[in-house]
């Protein structure tokens, strides 16, 4: 059973993509044994459940009902499971069609707003450890704890485009570098809650770091 509360800590970690956030914040919460928040997937688990109910995506009204009623849960093991309404739908999350019902669906502001209240929901006891672009500064700006997790775009890359290789998908390095350059000017330009550091967070840049290094630096800001 969930025990919510508005005076549960939490710690934010933001950031770009591809800097390690997603590992580093499930370790974190693993090691603190607090709640987990993959905010990147709360709309792809809404674009999973639109498409279940085979809703129409103009149709505002019944995907605002959806983002209501839809209850997700994120696990920290080895890897992230993420459970929507019960059902396991990790495996769903990167499909292409998921993403393509995701993007259209971000952009309605009654969505957007029933989405934030989804978020701000995770913050329950003992803890909870938020992973994002905009958690410290426009979900949780009130939190105790905040982290901006970054690295430069050719490392971000590079760390993709092994990831790639190892998974035996063909990769151009050079073109995950602008993709990812390409993105970063997007989520920092854009009008609503861009890519931004809280001015209190506590920059670190995971270039020229192992994973463990940036775990310890972030555990002993909670400590």
């Amino acid at each position: 059973m969930r025990n919510l509360s508005l005076n549960a800590p939490v710690l934010t970690i933001d950031g770009p993509s591809g800097a390690g956030k997603g590992t580093v914040s499930r370790l974190v919460a693993k090691t603190l044994g607090w709640h987990y928040l993959d905010s990147g997937s709360i709309y792809r688990s809404l674009a999973i459940a639109v498409q279940k109910k085979m809703i129409d995506l103009a149709d505002v009204k019944a995907i605002v009902s959806v983002a209501e009623a839809m209850v997700l849960e994120f696990e920290c093991g080895d890897e992230l499971i993420v459970t929507l309404n019960g059902e396991d739908i990790t495996h769903q999350l990167g499909l292409e069609a998921t993403g393509s019902i995701a993007s259209q669906v971000a952009v309605l502001p009654e969505v957007r707003q029933v989405l934030l209240q989804k978020q701000k929901d995770f913050r329950q006891l003992p803890g909870l450890v938020a992973d994002g672009r905009d958690m410290g500064t426009v979900v949780f700006p009130d939190a105790e704890n905040k982290v901006f997790l970054t690295a430069s775009a050719e490392k971000r890359a590079e760390r993709r485009y092994k990831q790639l290789i190892e998974k035996e998908i063909d990769a151009n390095l050079a073109r995950i570098t602008s993709e990812i350059e390409a993105r970063d000017r997007r989520d920092m330009d854009r009008e609503t809650a861009p890519l931004a550091m809280a001015k209190e967070a506590l920059y670190i840049d995971s270039s020229d770091m192992p994973i463990t290094a940036v775990i310890e630096e972030v555990l002993n800001l909670i400590r």
